[in-house]
């Protein structure tokens, strides 16, 4: 190991891991190489898009079986003794500033969350990147299953009376997801949530920041209160999304290990910012 690498180790400074470093090296210094790496990326993430879509035409008209579905996850919540939607909404409802801070927690603390944090990590850590674009990419086709076989309709488009704070309060959301773009009934499991808390953990693994583990850790709270709270979601949702983005995780970092098991080892010291999720290249 050179010597000034050796020198900032002792001094305690954070550095890319192994597989992160060998990552920013191979992309060179040519931008044409780094065109290719972006436009790639959008390929990838057009691809699920549209998969998606088509998920969409198929299961859109699937209302009174999104509803039927809705109303037997209420009563298995009953059953589980987890049915606490009206609890939570009850918790903003009587003020008009909380229900505001849901919305706006539901609304920005999403797409525009997942999006720079996935471009902060293309830049500073790809291995994380990858792991997850893979993570996502790999629970969202699991919850299309769900949209396919289970359509779901959210507590909102159930008599189980529930307001539609977002609907009510929020004009904005209408505007950047019209109804017409997004699937009402793919309620169960919550990707909403899903994805955030798979930020969260990536975002916890790849730093050692305590503002960046504060923040991954009190994101996908937030997100898991709004989704329920503005009746968006049922608990159960956003419990069985907990396990689909698991699933999602472990075979991301499981493809990363593949990816790099041909990999020659490198002489540098396991970084502290990849403990846990980091797939562990050497």
């Amino acid at each position: 190991m050179p010597a000034s690498t050796c020198s900032e180790n002792r001094r305690g400074a954070v550095q890319l891991p192994a597989a992160d470093a060998r990552d920013a090296a191979a992309s060179g210094p040519g931008r044409a190489v780094r065109a290719i790496g972006v436009a790639r990326e959008f390929v990838i993430v057009g691809f699920a898009a549209a998969v998606y879509g088509a998920v969409r035409a198929v299961t859109e008209g699937s209302v009174a079986q999104a509803v039927a579905n809705a109303e037997a996850i209420e009563r298995t919540e009953h059953i589980l003794g987890i049915g606490w939607e009206q609890t939570v909404q009850s918790l903003i409802i009587g003020s008009s500033a909380l229900v505001t801070l849901a919305n706006w927690i539901y609304i920005f603390g999403h797409w525009p969350v997942i999006l720079a944090a996935a471009t902060f990590l293309y830049v500073s850590r790809p291995t994380h990147y990858r792991v997850l674009r893979n993570a996502i990419i790999t629970s969202g086709l699991i919850g299309f299953l769900f949209f396919y076989a289970f359509p779901t309709a959210p507590p909102r488009l159930v008599d189980l009376g529930l307001a539609d704070t977002v609907l009510e309060h929020s004009h904005a959301y209408r505007a950047l997801q019209p109804p017409s773009l997004t699937n009402q009934y793919a309620a169960m499991p919550s990707l909403h949530f899903g994805w955030n808390l798979l930020v969260g953990l990536v975002l916890f693994a790849a730093f050692t920041s305590v503002a960046v583990r504060a923040f991954s850790v009190a994101m996908p709270v937030a997100m898991g209160f709004a989704v329920i709270a503005t009746a968006n979601h049922f608990v159960l949702d956003v419990a069985v999304s907990t396990v689909v983005v698991g699933i999602g995780l472990a075979a991301a970092v499981a493809l990363e290990r593949h990816r790099d098991s041909g990999s020659k080892p490198e002489p540098t010291s396991q970084n502290p910012n990849n403990r846990g999720l980091r797939p562990r290249l050497q």
